[in-house]
């Protein structure tokens, strides 16, 4: 294999790279933004287009105190229940310096379920005027019809009860099926505000 070279002779003169080194790249699909919606989805921009999805979560707000931000994912059918194996673990750190924590979370995996997944394990979201909800979630090759579709959720936010969670979580959606649709959801209320972004990766 012949090797690549950069056409310039340090990396702040790099002007251009040979076509045959990939870049990569983040392409902007889709941008919601929530005004007390019940549900925002994703029903389209999902495709075979890109082998990597990404939502990013941005300042999300619920109108309701102590609930989750779930998320279900569609498999060719009219509802977003494609069945899913997941595993998920947080850090906790509360303002008052008095409770912290890293654990397994129990109410957060699920073991071929079709219910909306937490996306929030360690806790619930709070919705004092300064509480918000941030992170992201990967979606991997959502278009294959050999694979199950893995995906990866971080997110950061403040609970109900002024502790910061730092959780994770991954699983996959069971199914051969192409998922061609994702749907996020409080579990109880609206989401207020916040802004969903979709992103193709390349």
């Amino acid at each position: 294999m012949a090797l690549k070279f950069a056409v310039n002779n340090s990396l702040s003169a790099v002007t251009s790279l040979p076509t045959a080194i990939p870049t990569g790249s983040m392409t902007l699909l889709q941008t919601q933004t929530a005004s007390s919606s019940s549900t925002i989805d994703f029903t389209s921009n999902i495709d075979s287009t890109y082998d990597v999805y990404c939502f990013k979560f941005i300042d999300i707000h619920p109108q309701t105190d102590g609930v989750n931000f779930t998320v279900g994912f569609r498999d060719g059918g009219s509802s977003f229940d494609a069945t899913k194996t997941t595993t998920a673990f947080y850090a906790v750190h509360d303002e008052a310096d008095t409770q912290t924590s890293l654990a397994y979370s129990t109410a957060s995996d699920q073991a071929q379920s079709t219910a909306f997944l937490r996306l929030s394990p360690s806790g619930k979201l709070g919705n004092d005027n300064d509480q918000n909800f941030n992170g992201y979630l990967n979606l991997y090759n959502p278009s294959s019809t050999t694979f199950v579709k893995h995906f990866i959720s971080r997110t950061s936010y403040q609970d109900y009860g002024n502790g910061h969670s730092d959780d994770y979580i991954a699983g996959y959606c069971n199914v051969t099926a192409a998922i061609d649709g994702v749907q996020f959801k409080m579990d109880s209320g609206n989401i207020e505000s916040g802004v969903i972004k979709l992103y193709g990766i390349s």
